[in-house]
């Protein structure tokens, strides 16, 4: 354990950030389950729907740093052209 107050305000500051950050990810996750669970089902209005949500919430998770903007353009991109497949 640290022993420096500013090192004991950094560990702290360090779990908050990967707390907030953990739940930026997951949110990601959730968005992109519901879009391939939407085309699997062959429900393009759904699998629409649920990609425009996606589709902002990666764009947020990239803004914010948590994921980096290629891995986020790349996850978009795949998503779209699974669902346009599915269209």
């Amino acid at each position: 354990m640290a022993n420096i107050k500013s090192a004991k305000k950094r560990i702290i500051t360090s779990q908050k950030r990967a707390a907030a950050n953990k739940a930026v990810k997951s949110g990601v996750k959730t968005a992109v389950k519901k879009v391939r669970a939407a085309v699997e089902a062959k429900d393009t209005a759904a699998a629409a729907a649920a990609f425009e949500n996606a589709k902002s919430v990666i764009d947020r998770a990239a803004s914010k740093g948590v994921l980096h903007k290629n891995t986020a353009a790349r996850k978009v991109s795949r998503l779209a052209a699974a669902v346009k497949k599915a269209q």
